[in-house]
């Protein structure tokens, strides 16, 4: 069996193309997603273009509280009609109008009406702003009944605590740590490419059925459990080594906070069985390679989206996210965010790690029903 081992170690390290399926290109999808998301981050998530046409020290206070919030770009006050044809155009999204007369409403104590057109094709971008105007909007309220109220006769102290709300909301952060784009992205994209092993197993296990070797072991003392086993444990370390270099290149190049490493070691082991493991079972199932090359790639891009791999699995429909619990990709991925990003321990992973186990279980006893069968039809 030992040699068996090694044979299939150095099969696998010849592989050009297991190479480019299981490193190459997950770590150039993390690099895409993870450029993308750290631009992101390096500048403002909201931008406000705004055209002042009162052009007073009123309206020059509002934009500037607004700025304090979101990035303010201010366009000529002469532009209205060009920068309305450019959102028609879809090269922004939403663009607030001081009207003239603004400051002197104000003065009045009159409804000063400022306009806020959008993009009615983009609602999750135009909704932030408007709640922010809203805010604003309520702010200059408080302040002008403040003033109604200290006109009267009453202090501020006593006018602020009548305006004050009865109910106040606290901010708790529910996770031990901070939560980064890219603790999305680099165990997303391990745990979806992980899977690709399926390839190489099946294209292994027929390329000996193929060359006659499997009709030769059928003549030695080799037991099928051994053979088995031989061909399988070395495929579990090289998933076992992807996931090591792959949270290894998170960890250095963008800074992935590992967690408790214990716990993600228990992961990555209950993972490398649960893929292998199916692996060995499909590898026995298909009638050939081509078969379960199209296989593989629905297990693991079906099981990416439904599981939760390109985005958080709370942003999908609860239909989905329901099938997604079926899925093992789905286990992974959440109890790696959960040690990435949330402090989880051995213990609070033991559970996702056992149905991993279980998936990979299931597979290696399929494996183990279909490979006298297999081992008959072999090429004599």
């Amino acid at each position: 069996m030992k040699a068996m081992i090694l044979k299939e170690l150095r099969l696998i390290g010849k592989d050009r193309r297991s190479f480019i399926f299981l490193l190459l290109m997950p770590i150039l999808f993390i690099v895409m997603f993870g450029s993308v998301f750290n631009q992101g981050n390096g500048s403002s998530s909201l931008t406000l273009r705004t055209v002042d046409q009162d052009q007073t020290a009123a309206s020059r206070a509002l934009l500037g509280q607004m700025e304090g919030i979101m990035d303010v770009k201010q366009l000529p006050a002469d532009s209205l009609n060009e920068q309305l044809d450019n959102m028609k155009q879809g090269q922004f999204s939403a663009m607030l109008v001081i009207p003239s007369g603004f400051e002197q409403a104000m003065k009045a104590s009159k409804a000063a009406n400022i306009k806020l057109y959008q993009d009615p094709a983009s609602p999750t971008e135009t909704a932030p702003i408007q709640a922010i105007l809203s805010s604003i909007s309520t702010q200059y309220r408080e302040q002008k009944l403040t003033g109604m109220l200290m006109a009267q006769g009453q202090s501020k102290a006593q006018a602020e605590a009548a305006l004050a709300s009865p109910i106040q909301i606290e901010n708790v952060s529910a996770t031990s740590d901070h939560f980064d784009m890219i603790d999305q992205v680099v165990p997303g994209m391990t745990v979806m490419f992980v899977f690709f092993i399926m390839i190489t197993m099946a294209r292994r296990f027929f390329e000996e059925k193929k060359t006659g070797l499997l009709s030769r072991i059928r003549t030695t003392r080799i037991k099928p459990l051994y053979y088995l086993i031989g061909m399988w444990f070395p495929f579990m370390l090289t998933v076992i080594a992807q996931c090591v270099i792959l949270f290894a290149f998170g960890h250095f190049v963008y800074g992935l906070k590992l967690g408790d490493i214990a716990a993600l070691s228990a992961v990555i082991i209950s993972l490398s069985i649960a893929g292998t493991g199916i692996g060995l079972g499909l590898s026995f199932l298909v009638p050939g390679e081509g078969a379960a090359m199209v296989i593989t790639q629905l297990i693991s891009m079906g099981g990416a989206m439904l599981g939760g791999l390109w985005v958080p699995s709370y942003l999908l429909p609860q239909t989905v996210q329901t099938i997604g619990h079926f899925m093992p990709q789905f286990w992974a991925q959440h109890s790696l965010q959960d040690i990435i990003a949330h402090g989880a321990h051995l213990g609070d992973v033991a559970g996702p790690a056992l149905i991993l186990l279980t998936f990979g279980l299931v597979g290696l006893t399929i494996a183990m029903l279909r490979l006298p069968g297999f081992l008959r039809s072999a090429a004599n």
